[in-house]
């Protein structure tokens, strides 16, 4: 089974394309191989690794809070269009299953309830601080369940939260909130500075390191049936607060200075917890504080050419 994996160079899809599966031809493919804005390259694309027997969708602009806040247009209108184009395609060349990566940023602010469950995804608006982005997402999931409803085909969505591990995006701009951070502190430990935290450090996240998530996609594309609702990408028991985080990172640096929050800073959401229910038993994930340390091990080794 030759499987196309978009965004197959990031960190997920190195992950994903690293896992040994005698059934499954990877075909990892990246912004090198089409700008998955234009419609033609993307075809180009397909038509070039045909035939595909299925492709996993990875591909998409992201980005902290910060980014979010500065470049909101290009957040919706390149997600809208990468999406468009790259599940078109798929219908065009007859691929009959599909697996999207979403985000727990798509759910409502506040939720109706917790943990939050995949029916709610639009049961409200989302926070404002990725309103843009969450929204493109979300009819990402809606176009994959029309497909369903109009072709037959298998199209349908994995929800992951905060991801993060080794070969991640550093840059302060762009970063999310682990990379950013542990960016920060070997900046801060190097020139004996302060720690600054954007935020007070309340709100409670979800985290999930690249090798487990690759892990889960993996087997959602193999195994899940119920293609009329997302799969939750969330391990269990993964919540904790980002001063959790921090402390995580000071201790895998050994950083002794002093950590300095800046409640002026936004916080973005303060929860967004989501249920686990959709799992099988008995994956074993990776705990915050080892797949933290493996993060900054990395981080420390490849800085010089890491995207910072």
């Amino acid at each position: 089974m030759r499987v196309l994996v978009t965004g197959g160079t990031g960190l997920v899809g190195r992950a994903l394309c690293s896992i040994c599966d005698e059934s499954i031809e990877w075909i990892p493919v990246s912004s090198k191989d089409a700008d998955l804005k234009d419609l033609e390259q993307v075809r180009a694309m397909f038509a070039k690794h045909a035939p595909i027997d299925g492709v996993i969708h990875l591909a998409a602009n992201v980005g902290g809070i910060f980014k979010h806040k500065h470049k909101p247009v290009e957040m919706v209108e390149d997600n809208l269009i990468i999406n468009l184009n790259v599940i078109k395609t798929c219908h065009e060349f007859n691929v009959q299953r599909i697996v999207c990566c979403l985000s727990t940023c798509i759910f409502p602010d506040p939720a109706p309830a917790y943990p939050i469950t995949m029916d709610m995804i639009h049961a409200g608006p989302p926070h404002s601080s990725n309103e843009g982005y969450a929204h493109a997402k979300r009819l990402m999931e809606v176009q994959c369940r029309t497909y369903n409803q109009a072709y037959g085909r298998e199209y349908f969505c994995v929800v992951p939260p905060n991801i993060y591990g080794p070969g991640d995006n550093y840059n302060l701009i762009d970063a999310h909130v682990v990379p950013a951070l542990i960016h920060k502190c070997w900046a801060a430990k190097k020139d004996g500075t302060p720690l600054k935290v954007a935020g007070d450090g309340t709100p409670l996240r979800q985290f999930v390191y690249s090798d487990d998530l690759a892990r889960i996609i993996h087997w959602a594309f193999k195994d899940y049936t119920n293609y009329s609702r997302p799969v939750s990408g969330c391990p269990p028991d993964c919540e904790v607060a980002i001063s959790d985080v921090v402390r995580a990172i000071v201790d895998a640096f050994g950083f002794a200075g002093p950590i300095e929050y800046d409640p002026a800073l936004p916080n973005g959401h303060l929860k967004k917890t989501v249920a686990s229910d959709d799992l099988p038993h008995g994956i074993v994930f990776i705990p915050l504080k080892e797949g933290i340390q493996k993060s900054v091990d990395w981080f420390i080794e490849h800085k010089d050419s890491a995207r910072c």
